[in-house]
């Protein structure tokens, strides 16, 4: 794919519905979710302590992040409970071939 900044991370099927890996993006960890038919895509690390959202719990479009329970939309990435404060980073996501790749901006 000749897309500049963009980064095959996955293929379709690699991830259950409801689900999330980690994976890596321009060497830094991302969390991509797939979540009712759509994927997105967020910094893997919470923006309040260093825990990794892709291991946490999914419930329709938001993420709760599995050490202190604070939750994130995952398709504009705002903080929307406490203890969370600052929002989480959302990288764009494409499907082409069956193949997922998620930019990422330097």
């Amino acid at each position: 794919m000749a897309d500049e900044n963009w980064e095959e991370v996955a293929k379709v099927g690699d991830i259950d519905d409801e689900e999330a890996i980690r994976v890596e993006v321009d060497g830094k960890p991302v969390a991509l979710y797939f979540v009712e038919g759509t994927y997105y895509a967020t910094d893997d690390i919470c923006t309040h302590e260093h825990a990794s959202l892709s291991e946490g719990y999914i419930d329709g479009t938001t993420v709760e992040c599995p050490l202190h329970q604070g939750v994130f939309c995952l398709k504009t990435g705002k903080a929307l409970q406490a203890p969370v404060e600052k929002d989480v980073a959302v990288l764009p996501v494409k499907v082409v071939d069956s193949k997922i790749y998620i930019q990422y901006l330097s």
